[in-house]
């Protein structure tokens, strides 16, 4: 357990967050302006459709209860968008057969952490296959937008030790992404008297 407890946090929000901005940053150093914003749409919009299913759970109780159903999951979501991309992005310049490894072992890097919520017990299995699903669609779509492009020339030494410098986030306390839905959603619903609490992950 304490092995996948240390695991599940490659996929905090306060370690993904910076990592999704570093693969921007890096995209528009390498002035590969329109991956840069297809991929800032994909991802935002992904944050946006994981934190809405949560806020509307809990500010007004909608999920789907036949499936125990409360919102998207958020690290699974965001494992399985950032890792496939990562290494697409570091393995670009490879041929076609190492590139396909690359994207397969960032779309398992994702399943993991999604196996990993499980095992943790945080999330039901509706709540953590939506989440891969929905990171799936954002990863494989960037791919398939940025695959049909130029190859991007730039150093991709930079991501890599980017992402090493980020590792010292792991270390620090999680995002209270809880409480931040929670008064996002009281403030929305109006009233905190029916607000729906759960246990919701650290996201």
């Amino acid at each position: 357990m304490t092995a996948w407890l240390a695991f599940t946090k490659l996929a905090d929000t306060n370690f993904t967050m910076p990592l999704a901005a570093l693969l921007a940053v890096w995209l528009a150093t390498a002035r590969a302006w329109r991956p840069a914003l297809c991929w800032c749409l994909l991802f935002g919009g992904g944050i946006f459709l994981v934190a809405a299913s949560k806020i509307a759970y809990v500010g007004w109780g909608i999920g789907i209860a036949a499936i125990d159903f409360k919102g998207f999951s958020g690290h699974a979501m965001r494992a399985m968008s950032i890792a496939p991309v990562f290494m697409y992005l570091l393995l670009q310049e490879q041929d076609a057969r190492k590139l396909r490894l690359a994207v397969l072992a960032g779309l398992g890097f994702g399943l993991l952490i999604g196996i990993s919520r499980l095992v943790l017990g945080v999330h039901s299995i509706s709540e953590v296959i939506t989440g891969l699903l929905l990171g799936a669609i954002i990863s494989l779509g960037f791919i398939a937008y940025a695959h049909g492009r130029a190859t991007i020339v730039f150093d991709r030494k930079l991501l890599i030790i980017g992402a090493i410098a980020l590792l010292p986030i792991l270390s620090f306390k999680p995002a209270p992404t809880e409480g931040w839905i929670e008064r996002i959603a009281i403030y929305l619903a109006g009233s905190d008297k029916n607000l729906h609490r759960h246990p919701t992950e650290q996201r």
